[in-house]
């Protein structure tokens, strides 16, 4: 069920199939994420004309390209090389005209990736902001609200930068909604939020501001917003989204002989708190047969959140199956698996984990207290304790969260 979720959102199948015309002019490939490269090479191989470019992926991420220009850079903390390709990238579509083409490649992972520091800030202000929002447990909408407003290229900075040429955006969605003014920060779509939210946004979680960044948001100077003109000519397709894995893995559950049930591809929240509700459906499952009788594959997405408590090792997905594995209790008949997408679970080597009825015993008898582990937030470290890691190294695109429980039929 993996395998076909991340098939089904393989750059080399999506991007082909929503290349735009050539135009008169020239055409400037740009772009950032994780699967930004992946995404170039399937430009390349597939465009019919001339074209040159640069587009910024984690480090890891990259593929060999003839005509586009792969550079890598830190993910999910800024670092200078992410700064200084956001900087060429956003040198390269000024001074074109209407007859020419910027070819934009989003994906997941832009936003810390496109690191050029809005007038009166640093890279340092930046990586501090970042790291707060990192372990207070912000929604990626918030996030991105906030980093919008410290860039010079997010936030739709990008495609006001471009005009009057035309842009057209190729985007893999991994947020919550597909909201594409949220997807890597909308470089190059308007930004419907505000210096206020941003603020809010802060307050909201205690983070404090240097006197830089808090003169920062006490700036006039906002992000393109909605019904700019310059965006006119800026045009935004979504090739790849969560729903379209899990439908993908659906399909394979009905050949293995399950009964899929997306329970949605958007669910947000405490990873652990949105384990302890998929523990509650699974149990729903064996006991009373709803929403479907076993044998039932329980399939989700989205983007559940960290509060850091602890010191252990580990990413959202790695939390939220320690956390589903404590609340099931080594309940028969139910397995699940956990993985973020883009096979880089937070900042560890592994896309996520795998549990079954036994993970509690056999970390029990490697000397592993799974409560303890969940609440120093060491997923990480109770999976590579009972050798269930799932490590697929970068897989290239990016939907964000997959999660599936299988739940057997009784005895």
């Amino acid at each position: 069920m993996l395998d076909a979720a991340l098939a089904a959102c393989n750059p080399a199948l999506c991007v082909p199939l929503h290349l735009p015309s050539l135009p008169k002019g020239r055409t400037v490939v740009v772009g950032a994420g994780k699967a930004a490269a992946a995404m170039a090479q399937a430009v390349e191989q597939h465009w019919p004309g001339p074209l040159d470019g640069l587009v910024v992926t984690r480090y890891g991420h990259g593929v060999p390209c003839q005509r586009i220009e792969v550079v890598e850079a830190s993910h999910p903390v800024p670092d200078a090389a992410g700064a200084a390709a956001a900087g060429r990238i956003l040198e390269s579509v000024k001074g074109l005209t209407r007859d020419d083409l910027v070819l934009c490649l989003v994906s997941g992972g832009a936003s810390a990736l496109l690191a050029l520091a809005a007038p009166g800030l640093t890279l340092a202000d930046k990586q501090q902001v970042n790291r707060s929002l990192l372990k207070c447990g912000a929604a990626i909408s918030e996030m991105n609200c906030v980093r919008k407003h410290l860039s010079a290229i997010k936030g739709g900075r990008l495609a006001a930068a471009a005009y009057p040429a035309r842009v057209v955006s190729l985007i893999i969605s991994d947020v919550p909604g597909d909201d594409v003014s949220i997807i890597g920060s909308g470089p190059t779509v308007p930004d419907p939020t505000s210096f206020a939210d941003a603020r809010a946004i802060c307050e909201k979680y205690k983070i404090a501001l240097s006197a830089s960044l808090a003169a920062r948001f006490a700036s006039a100077d906002e992000t393109p917003k909605p019904g700019d003109p310059r965006f006119a000519r800026a045009e935004t397709i979504l090739i790849a989204r969560p729903q379209d894995a899990l439908e993908a893995a659906a399909a394979a559950a009905r050949r293995a002989g399950y009964q899929p049930v997306i329970l949605g591809d958007s669910l947000e929240g405490e990873a652990r708190d949105v384990a302890l509700v998929h523990a509650g459906i699974a149990r729903q499952v064996l006991r009373h047969g709803q929403p479907q009788p076993a044998p039932v594959a329980l399939i989700s997405g989205g983007e559940t959140t960290v509060t850091l408590r602890g010191s252990g090792r580990g990413g959202r997905n790695a939390e939220f199956l320690l956390a589903l594995t404590v609340a099931l209790d080594g309940q028969p008949g139910i397995h699940a698996l956990a993985c973020d997408t883009d096979g880089i679970d937070g900042t560890e080597d592994n896309a996520g984990a795998i549990a079954g009825p036994d993970s509690l015993a056999r970390g029990r008898a490697n000397g592993l207290d799974a409560k303890a582990m969940l609440a120093d937030n060491d997923g990480y470290g109770f999976f590579a304790g009972i050798d269930d890691l799932i490590v697929t190294g970068p897989t290239r695109t990016n939907v964000n969260d997959f999660r599936v429980i299988l739940v057997e039929r009784p005895a």
